[in-house]
């Protein structure tokens, strides 16, 4: 295994990244797929002992049950000094909103209750999981400035935003000494690469840790057209995703397959391979051992300069997909009373 450091942090961080959103009681939240807790913890032991110390959770995963499993497999099998922990806050909910719950008071809710969840007195790592357009930026980053001063989060993140959002809050915290997003879990794969317009440039300009979800396009790029798995027969939501593309898609995935034949490995440590030549830490999601494995194997992989151009040449421009086709400006514009004065923007 590999590490690095996570953008501006002094965390050091396994190059992969384990996603928990497959761990989980399938019963709390909507997919058949996840994980009993059994499963859950033999997966988070294998990752531990191939050198994997960088997990990622969120609250909304299984109405709070991956945060559990996580938690309570990290505190028999590691230190907590060992492993870098981060989980996801989502935006006020209308209620909330109704009932005048600040932001402030929304983040320090929702994150005593993740590390219930863990069973931790503080995360490494908390990430604002989509923008809130009814909530000013600086009510969101001043709650996690008070995060931070309470010493229950040591950094912060940011997930599914444009890059003009993520410059535009981190000056706003440079401005107020408030703590800035040292990194950004984005859509960016393969098949996806709109990140490569502005968000990619940008972090690598100011030192944002990318560590991007469906990193392998919920199992596109694992498996061959037709072999597909339980989770693609039923996951609608990464059919939203990718269905729409599937033929120019289809393209460069037969690229992995060739390139992948050709050097006898698996088509996830190619596309993994590839992955790791943008960013700091792939979010991988497990639901097998063999899942973990695999990903740990990509890290040392090193691909050529013919090959990676071969694998991008054919890619052809995305319209948004997932969570940001469905969070956009204009469409939360009608509803949202954007704040005025010198610090509520």
């Amino acid at each position: 295994m590999e590490y690095t450091k996570l953008g501006n942090s002094e965390l050091n961080v396994s190059r992969i990244c384990m996603g928990c959103m497959g761990f989980g009681n399938a019963g709390a939240g909507q997919h058949s797929w996840t994980l009993d807790e059994e499963h859950s913890r033999e997966i988070i032991k294998r990752g531990l002992e191939l050198g994997v110390n960088f997990f990622d959770t969120a609250i909304a995963y299984q109405s709070g049950t991956s945060e559990r499993y996580l938690g309570r497999a990290l505190k028999d099998f590691a230190k907590r000094e060992e492993v870098v922990v981060a989980t996801k806050f989502l935006p006020r909910t209308t209620d909330e909103i109704e009932n005048g719950i600040s932001g402030q008071q929304h983040i320090a809710k929702m994150l005593d209750k993740s590390l219930q969840n863990l069973g931790m007195d503080y995360v490494d790592l908390y990430i604002y999981h989509m923008w809130d357009y009814q909530t000013p930026i600086y009510d969101i980053l001043e709650g996690l400035s008070n995060a931070v001063k309470a010493g229950k989060a040591r950094y912060i993140g940011i997930s599914n935003c444009y890059a003009w959002q993520l410059a535009k809050a981190n000056a706003l915290a440079e401005k107020e000494n408030f703590p800035k997003f040292v990194s950004v879990q984005g859509h960016y794969n393969l098949i996806f690469r709109e990140e490569e317009r502005e968000m990619t440039p940008f972090c690598y300009e100011d030192n944002i840790a990318l560590t991007p979800y469906s990193a392998l396009a919920s199992g596109r790029l694992s498996r061959k057209p037709g072999e597909d798995s339980k989770r693609l027969q039923e996951d609608s939501y990464a059919k939203f995703k990718y269905d729409a593309t599937k033929e120019q898609d289809e393209v460069i995935i037969r690229r992995v397959i060739e390139i992948s034949e050709k050097r006898n490995i698996s088509m996830t440590e190619l596309s993994l391979a590839w992955l790791l030549t943008k960013v700091t830490s792939p979010v991988v999601g497990a639901t097998k051992l063999s899942h973990i494995e695999t990903a740990v194997k990509s890290v040392e992989l090193k691909l050529t300069d013919e090959e990676i151009t071969y694998l991008e040449e054919p890619y052809l421009p995305h319209a948004l997909a997932g969570v940001m086709a469905q969070n956009k400006p204009e469409l939360a514009r009608e509803k949202h009373v954007w704040s005025t004065g010198d610090q509520k923007i």
